[in-house]
């Protein structure tokens, strides 16, 4: 599951007209050929990237899955807050075309970056204030790990409550290690770890500055008044979904058989080949997208340093969010608080201010409807963050338990982990004009459903998409592995509710917001997304299992871990769900005839 790039179907506002040169790309300007190529190649990297990211960390570094889903939250939650940053820079001083180029090196440098990430870690345990080396083994086909104590090889199974059996080689248990006693670890490269963390960071920069601008330039080749607008951002949006799925095939494919360093190659060079077709456009992209009138050149190598110099600071951010620790037990609220990561108070504190000071602000500067207008689209927001926080459990804990609890195979062939999630972009292509076509039958009976029906529907198709995963764990063979048919099923039930609630968020904002306050709003509707990466984030570490050097010491437990926390997941997801569509009456009458 991958939140939607809402803005490849938003144009920012421009003082730029578009102009036609009369050569045409199946009926649309020339130069949209350009773009879709280039925003193909940058989707290919990033989601490439995204779906095998988690993996990496727990295979490569051997992070316990705590830390590991919690810098994947805090990495995803600050690819969507930046884009925010770069919008801006990009309207007030260096234009949507050199915007774009600059994220794309920077991209391309964090990509190729990750190339370098050092030896693979060393797994250890520790118990009995001693440091044992954890060796894997494949036993009956099952890999099992082991540790030699005074000679003896011994085998490490965890149990229910924690605890962990060392098993001797005639099948005796030698020693029950209590849970309290017993730490799992991994001897890592800090300097590898570092340049991760670097290279993860000049990723996030550079998306900050490509994401919001590229559709930018896409809107600036139409006129004002063009009806072909609409219809060149849905080609457009098509580039979006075949680059995604290009990444999401290839990527894991390449880590599997050659190693990590070749899907992270791979993914830098697609983005060299973004900013080449930006930069060497023949001209043809001359005039679109350039610098704001009257702003000179001299202040894009000052921004161009003060990004650089800010990449720093997102490291510290990213470091921050993967070391943190829960708060002691007994500290309630206020110890949760002080034990948040910075991003995530960051993140809140901005939420909150927004979800409050909005409504606040319309009650005394905007008439009655327009402030009921306002605060229904604030409520809907808040919604929002609800689907994304459940449905972006796809790169976390959803690929975790791909890779843990389900049988890899689909018609007899081998599938790898991240493949899965293809499924994703496959349904979206092959549903959405089905989708939309049905919403222009029922439109044309009076039939269609109001924004927040499809909002509710969305969250109650997404809570069901976790329940199909539960009942599936009732039929998980003895090897406690699901038949992957089942992922494949939650993945299409949760990308048609994907399809209830994406395409038309956007479209609410610009609907239900004052014209003066629209840029703030939208702000708004990224930065909920931001917040719900963050979220699913901290609900994915929720379902963190026992590792020992990336592997699970029993695979029973982590597959009743992971099918209790999807139950809860998928049950208030969907009772979220069906409390929204309780108060679409309410919110319709708020949006004053909105549709």
């Amino acid at each position: 599951m991958a939140i939607p790039d809402a803005d490849a179907t938003f144009e920012a506002a421009t003082p730029h007209v578009g102009r036609s040169d009369g050569e045409t790309w199946l009926g649309h300007p020339r130069q949209l050929a350009r773009l879709f190529s280039v925003e193909a190649w940058e989707r290919f990297g990033f989601y490439g990237l995204r779906t095998i990211l988690v993996l990496y960390l727990s295979k490569h570094f051997l992070f316990d899955d705590h830390a590991a889903s919690g810098l994947f939250g805090g990495y995803m939650s600050l690819v969507y807050l930046t884009p925010m940053i770069g919008g801006l820079l990009a309207d007030r001083y260096l234009g949507s075309k050199r915007s774009v180029k600059f994220g794309a090196l920077m991209m391309a440098t964090g990509y190729f970056m990750l190339c370098f990430g050092g030896p693979q870690g060393v797994p250890y345990v520790e118990f009995g204030h001693q440091q044992y080396d954890v060796t894997e083994q494949q036993v009956g086909g099952v890999s099992v790990q082991t540790i030699v104590d005074a000679g003896r090889p011994l085998t490490l199974h965890g149990q229910s409550d924690g605890s962990v059996q060392l098993i001797a080689a005639d099948g005796h248990v030698a020693q029950t290690v209590a849970a309290s006693d017993f730490r799992a670890g991994g001897r890592r490269s800090a300097l590898a770890v570092a340049v991760t963390l670097l290279a993860l960071s000049c990723v996030i920069v550079g998306n900050g500055f490509f994401k919001p601008n590229i559709s930018t330039v896409v809107g600036s080749l139409y006129a004002e008044g063009d009806r072909r607008r609409d219809a060149g951002f849905t080609l457009f949006y098509m580039g979006i979904n075949l680059g995604s799925t290009g990444g999401q095939f290839l990527c894991p494919i390449l880590a599997d058989m050659i190693g990590w360093w070749a899907a992270f190659f791979l993914v830098g060079c697609g983005m060299v080949l973004s900013y080449l077709l930006m930069h060497f456009d023949r001209g043809r992209l001359a005039g679109y997208g350039d610098p704001p009138p009257g702003v000179g050149r001299r202040s894009a190598p000052t921004i161009y340093l003060l990004s650089i110099v800010a990449v720093p600071f997102v490291w510290l951010m990213l470091r921050n969010v993967m070391t943190a620790g829960d708060a002691p037990p007994g500290d309630g609220f206020v110890g949760y608080l002080m034990a948040m990561p910075i991003l995530g108070r960051v993140l809140f504190a901005s939420f909150l201010a927004a979800v409050f000071g909005i409504p606040i602000w319309a009650w005394f500067r905007a008439s009655r409807a327009e402030f009921q207008m306002m605060t229904a689209a604030i409520v809907l927001i808040a919604f929002n963050v609800a689907f994304w926080t459940i449905a972006e459990q796809a790169g976390s804990s959803l690929t975790l338990f791909t890779d843990r609890n389900t049988d890899l195979m689909l018609f007899g062939l081998p599938v790898s982990t991240g493949q899965v999630q293809n499924v994703n972009s496959i349904t979206i292509v092959l549903f959405a004009p089905i989708v939309g076509w049905i919403w222009l039958a029922l439109a044309k009976r009076g039939w269609e459903p109001s924004i927040p029906i499809k909002f509710g529907l969305a969250l109650v198709g997404a809570g069901l998409s976790f329940l199909l995963l539960t009942w599936g764990g009732h039929f998980a063979g003895p090897d406690f592995r699901m038949s992957l048919w089942w992922m494949v099923s939650s993945y299409f039930v949760a990308s048609i509710a994907e399809l209830f609630i994406s395409p038309v968020g956007l479209s609410m904002i610009t609907k239900l917001s004052v014209v003066r306050v629209v840029g703030l709003m939208m702000g708004v509707w990224f930065l909920s997304f931001a917040v719900a990466e963050y979220l699913a984030g901290a609900i994915a570490q929720a379902t963190a299992v026992q590792t020992v050097g990336g592997q699970v010491t029993n695979m029973r437990l982590s597959l009743e871990t992971y099918l209790a926390s999807f139950w809860t997941a998928g049950l208030w997801t969907v009772a979220i769900g069906v409390l929204l569509l309780v108060l679409t009456p309410l919110i319709k009458r708020l949006m004053h005839g909105v549709e």
